[in-house]
Formats: C-alpha cells, sequence, structure tokens
C-alpha cells in the first residue's frame, strides 16, 4: 500500500520510524517533557480538590467570623487579581487598626494594675541574686514582670506580641509565679498577687468581647485569602493546561 493511501495514524508512526534520530530523540524529549508537567498538574489538582472538598467543614468552624461580616462582602465573587490585591490591603489596614486600638484599651487595663498600691513587687525582674534567691529558676520557668510586659507590647522589631491574648497570659504568669514561688512563704507577696490577678480578670472580661470579635475578624480574612489563593491556582492551572493542549497538537 502506498503511503499517501495509508490512513493518518499509519503515516505518522512511518514518519517517525523514519525520523533521523536527532529528531527521534528530540519528538520523546517533547513528550517526556509533557508528561512530566502533566504529573505536576495533577498534584496541583488534587491539592485544589482536597481543599474544595474540605472547605465545608471550614465555613462551620468560621461561622462565627461570617456573623460579623457584612451580607455584602459574603456574596462577592472571587474578583480580578489587582482586586485582590486591593482588598487584602485595605483588611491589612483595617486589622492593624482594630489591634492598635485593643493594645490601647489593654495599656488602659495595665497601667490600672500597674498603679495600685500592691503592684510594686511585680513592677521589674525579680532580683534573684540580690534576694539571693538561689532556687528561683529551678522553681519558676519563665520569669515575668510588668516592664517586661511592656517592653514586648511597645517592640517594633517583629519580637512582640502577636495578639492581646499573648500579653494577656504574660500578666497572669507575673502574679502564677508570684504564688508559685511564695506559696510556703509567711510574707504578704502571695496575697498581693492573687488580689490584683482578681482585678486584672475583671477587666480583662470587660475586654474579651473585643478580642473575641477581633480573632472572629482575623479568622475570616484568612479564609478570604486563601479562597483568593486557591482561585489563582485554578486560574494558573487552567492556563497551563491550555498550553499543553497547544503542545499536544503540534506534537
Amino acid at each position: 500500500m502506498d503511503q499517501i493511501d495509508a490512513p493518518i495514524s499509519e503515516v505518522g508512526v512511518g514518519i517517525i520510524a523514519n525520523a533521523p534520530a536527532p529528531e527521534i530523540e528530540g519528538f520523546k524529549y517533547r513528550v517526556d517533557d509533557i508528561f512530566g508537567k502533566v504529573d505536576k498538574l495533577e498534584q496541583r489538582v488534587n491539592k485544589i480538590e482536597q481543599f474544595y472538598s474540605t472547605k465545608s467543614k471550614k465555613q462551620l468552624s468560621t461561622s462565627k467570623a461570617s456573623s460579623i461580616v457584612k451580607d455584602k462582602d459574603k456574596e462577592k465573587h472571587i474578583p480580578s487579581i489587582k482586586r485582590q490585591q486591593q482588598d487584602a490591603s485595605r483588611r491589612e489596614a483595617a486589622a492593624a487598626k482594630r489591634m492598635q486600638e485593643l493594645l490601647r484599651q489593654f495599656g488602659t487595663i495595665l497601667r490600672q494594675i500597674m498603679q495600685h498600691k500592691w503592684a510594686w513587687p511585680f513592677i521589674k525582674p525579680v532580683d534573684v541574686e540580690g534576694l539571693k534567691l538561689h532556687d528561683y529558676y529551678e522553681v519558676i520557668d519563665k520569669p515575668m514582670d510588668f516592664s517586661t510586659v511592656k517592653n514586648q507590647m511597645e517592640a517594633k522589631d517583629g519580637t512582640g506580641y502577636k495578639n492581646v491574648r499573648e500579653i494577656c497570659a504574660d500578666v497572669r504568669l507575673i502574679f502564677k509565679n508570684a504564688m508559685k514561688y511564695n506559696n510556703d512563704d509567711r510574707s504578704d507577696v502571695p496575697v498581693m498577687a492573687k488580689t490584683l490577678l482578681e482585678k486584672f480578670e475583671e477587666k480583662w472580661l470587660l475586654l474579651l468581647p473585643k478580642v473575641t470579635e477581633e480573632e472572629a475578624h482575623a479568622q475570616w480574612d484568612m479564609q478570604l485569602a486563601q479562597d483568593a489563593a486557591y482561585a489563582k491556582m485554578a486560574r494558573d492551572l487552567n492556563n497551563e493546561l491550555y498550553e499543553l493542549d497547544v503542545h499536544l497538537e503540534d506534537l
């Protein structure tokens, strides 16, 4: 049978079989390259599918967050990349402003406790050497005091507190350390620490609703950022698949 009358598939195989070795190797290289790209794309597809398959569960965990977000925000579709960047910048600015306000209010609470007449033993780090407290570091794992808390609140080098709950934990630690180390002491330190801790907890409860609301905002912002990231990944994946289709047609 003449080559002109042969089926297209047989003609293609014949052309490849009779092609010079360099051309065959080049063809194999292109095919192997496409197979490698397809494998990587399949992995990315699996990742996206896994994300969207678990999204419903994440939405349940963020129900509190969604309740404080306006309905018009929840109904928005995934915007363009430029719009996503603009929205992300606005959310970051709003979050920074809310956090600054929380820190201001917490700072007010801290000053009120520090100005109490019984706060003086807790203002600065314990003078372990001066007081000859040889076993202090054996009993206390993490020393804490008001000046250390204040310095971390004002830190600008990224070593400060990440959220208000971290500050709250350290303030509690100040008094718990005092009660733990002086638990069998006849001094007034344990009583002073317990009294100030109770006063702090009262004031903290008044601020707690705002802290919880801010955490919900942060969780919702994180969800939006994740959704946008996977939407971009899906779009990029679609573009790569289109390019592979073009290569396959050429081959």
